[in-house]
């Protein structure tokens, strides 16, 4: 666990793994965001002013620089979060995908287009175009420093904005690197920078004003930066969390599915928004689902080495709350297949399978962001739908059945973001996919062309290409004209 100590104006961060002290980082105040803000606009309009080509060329060559010093950039990841050096290299991996294919079709899809004027209006004609806001500031999470929110950061750029990205207080040198980076090739163009602190730096930025936030946390903090937003009617992007599901229906591959829970529910220690942290399985396979599951999870250990199957957690907070919800599982009833409440021995969590849990209990109900998977029996899919569906949040879920129209019919039931059809986070590696959840999820989309609409304001335009033969659209139009345009009128939407 990355853990904090404040100073004044100062963060100090200390090693995930080792507990040894490691930097010292600025505490921005409000006067200091405020100057971002500043540098950000004067930049935006350079930034702006630039076509989509030649923003699509910048964007490319920042791509490249962070690729090239991947092994740089994951290790930093590592250093802050404890995660494994491969979940690093992933993560960092996945983000340069989704920046490079914003960089490519932001053209095509901000692109002004032709709409159809309809009869009324059949002497205009009329197109929308999609302009940037401005300056847009990202408040980014910890489990995933690089990749979550370089989703919002990769498509505002992309859509024509400038960026204040806030990163986590646990992981402030990867929100630096990043924007050095930028520096690195465009040191008189701050078009992308980063402000340093805690929650009161977020809400200086809320504050600051940008033209719209992008904000990753839990569905508390969203609600709190909703508020702050709300004073100047700042438009907010929150993604605020998960307690997704894995649903096993009778027909599935239960190998597959087994692999793809250990994968969602284990992978980051857990730490995964859109991780899994319930498996609803079909009564006729629960047992032998259940037995293949838990061999896979023996088999699984945490660590400190850059090959081991996860790390720790990575706030210090994190694994009392684990704790908690373990214990609670228990107390209610559930069953302790692998592990149980003396798995947790902070920093690290060895990997915890429940089973028969009730449904009101923490561990089903709130979000554990822990290695505990909760197994619980279904009779059908019908209940397990019922059941995944039974929560504040939205995010995503996963569905393992081996008939394809069976499975999407389930995930059209889902109330949920994103699914995945026998796999677990598919859409994460899809660029073209939007990404975002419903409920205490949040609202609004980073990835794809909706990520780059998300960060564009629709302007609506029309020009007169003739004046009309009937004239409506004026202060007082001619009675001829409204006789003739109300018999049109009724023959067109009147009749039966």
């Amino acid at each position: 666990m990355t853990s904090l100590v404040e100073h004044p104006r100062r963060l100090h961060v200390v090693d995930p793994i080792t507990g040894e002290s490691r930097t010292d980082y600025d505490l921005a105040d409000e006067a200091a965001v405020s100057a971002a803000v500043q540098q950000a606009r004067e930049a935006a309009g350079w930034w702006s002013g630039l076509d989509a080509r030649q923003r699509r060329r910048h964007l490319l060559a920042y791509k490249t620089l962070v690729a090239s010093r991947i092994d740089e950039l994951a290790e930093l990841i590592r250093s802050e979060t404890g995660k494994s050096l491969a979940g690093a290299q992933l993560e960092v991996m996945l983000a340069v995908e989704h920046l490079d294919w914003a960089a490519r079709h932001a053209r095509h899809v901000l692109k002004r287009r032709s709409v159809s004027s309809g009869l009324l209006a059949f002497n205009q004609a009329s197109s929308v175009e999609y302009v940037p806001y401005g300056v847009v500031g990202v408040i980014g999470p910890w489990n995933y420093p690089v990749y979550t929110p370089m989703g919002a950061i990769s498509h505002a750029l992309a859509a024509g904005n400038a960026v204040v990205f806030k990163p986590s207080e646990f992981t402030p040198g990867v929100g630096l690197w990043l924007a050095q980076r930028w520096s690195e090739l465009h040191p008189d163009r701050p078009v992308l920078q980063a402000v340093t602190g805690d929650g009161t730096t977020g809400a200086a930025l809320c504050r600051a004003g940008v033209d719209k936030i992008a904000f990753t946390g839990s569905a508390a903090t969203g609600r709190a930066v909703m508020a702050a937003c709300a004073e100047n009617l700042i438009p907010v992007v929150i993604e605020g969390g998960g307690k997704d599901a894995l649903i096993v229906t009778a027909d599935a591959d239960l190998d597959a599915a087994a692999q793809a829970a250990v994968f969602g529910g284990l992978g980051n220690a857990g730490q995964t928004c859109a991780g899994v942290e319930r498996v609803y399985v079909e009564q006729a396979v629960y047992e032998p689902f259940l037995a293949k599951l838990a061999d896979l999870v023996r088999q699984v250990r945490p660590g400190a080495e850059p090959d081991a199957a996860y790390g720790p957690m990575s706030t210090p907070v994190q694994p009392g709350i684990v704790l908690s919800h373990i214990t609670d599982a228990i107390d209610r009833g559930g069953r302790a297949v692998v592990g149980d409440t003396s798995s947790v021995r902070p920093p690290f969590v060895e990997p915890v399978l429940l089973a028969d849990v009730p449904e009101d209990s923490t561990a089903v109900t709130d979000e554990t962001f822990g290695p505990v998977l909760v197994v619980n029996p279904v009779a059908d899919a019908d209940e397990a739908l019922r059941r995944t569906n039974a929560t504040s949040y939205g995010l995503s879920g996963s569905i393992f059945t081996r008939h394809r129209r069976r499975g999407l019919a389930l995930a059209a039931r889902l109330r949920a973001g994103a699914v995945s059809v026998n796999s677990v986070l598919g859409y994460a590696g899809v660029p073209s996919l939007p990404f975002g959840g419903v409920g205490d999820s949040g609202f609004g989309r980073v990835h794809g062309a909706d990520g780059l609409r998300e960060f564009s304001r629709p302007r609506s335009v029309t020009w007169q290409r003739f004046r009309p033969a009937i004239d409506v659209m004026t202060l007082q139009p001619t009675a001829s004209a409204m006789r003739t345009s109300l018999a049109m009128f009724k023959w067109r939407h009147g009749r039966r």
